[in-house]
């Protein structure tokens, strides 16, 4: 079911009370405390996008094989994408590039239960509408910048459920091999040489080679050697900051 609110602090943050289930989704025109991953906030104009959120409640799934829902997240968006049009790629973990623009940012979080995840909360902010973004934001997009028309939002939300519960499926059924080929196949700057950096700020050039399903990344360097690198260990330099 969906939930369509006009404000919250965080769709997030709501999603985490008990009467939601699973599947269920907060759609929020407004968000006063909307935040996206490594601690950043995420813009979104009124009225013109969606941010939502969606719950999941994988407890089949065990929790060192956590990272293949955001496999399924960010495969259900490219498959929407691609749905109206759009082609888009993964930038590891989860944000979703038209070109070398942002158009999606999804920040996933678990609650645990034993060995198993008992509920996962997918919030995602997905650029529809809106044609112009604060200076400060490095690379946005929009659907409607991408296609030059305007698009329905809820339509575009309902495609989406339906592509993420076709993908949930997948995994339930144990398909997890042909979510992670899908995945690979997908991430942005696949086999391409590009400019990433570490948490001091020192960046280096490294090309993607794949991910573990336990969502660690695959960097070959320029001498050859091989980098398994999690989640805020290594960041994606983005291509108009590499060429200063």
């Amino acid at each position: 079911m969906i939930y369509h609110i006009d404000t919250t602090t965080s769709t997030n943050d709501l999603a985490r009370e008990p009467q939601y289930k699973h599947l269920d989704v907060i759609w929020a025109e407004h968000q006063t405390a909307g935040r996206g991953q490594r601690g950043h906030s995420w813009h979104s104009t009124e009225g013109e996008n969606i941010t939502f959120t969606v719950v999941l409640t994988p407890s089949f799934l065990p929790i060192i094989e956590q990272f293949r829902l955001s496999e399924i997240v960010a495969l259900a968006l490219v498959d929407t994408m691609a749905h109206y049009g759009i082609t888009c790629r993964i930038k590891w973990t989860n944000d979703i590039y038209a070109g070398d623009n942002k158009i999606a940012g999804v920040l996933i979080e678990h609650s645990l239960s034993g060995e198993s995840i008992a509920r996962t909360i997918v919030g995602i902010g997905l650029n529809i509408n809106q044609q112009i973004f604060p200076d400060d934001i490095p690379n946005p997009t929009s659907m409607s910048l991408e296609r030059g028309i305007t698009f329905n939002r809820e339509e575009i939300l309902n495609h989406y459920i339906s592509a993420l519960n076709d993908l949930y499926t997948m995994l339930q059924q144990g398909k997890k091999e042909d979510i992670e080929s899908r995945y690979i196949a997908t991430m942005y700057h696949l086999g391409e040489k590009h400019t990433y950096a570490y948490p001091t700020g020192e960046e280096f050039q490294a090309t993607i080679r794949g991910v573990r399903p336990t969502g660690h990344l695959f960097l070959e360097h320029t001498d050859g050697t091989i980098g398994e690198y999690a989640f805020k260990e290594v960041e994606f330099v983005l291509p108009q900051k590499a060429q200063k």
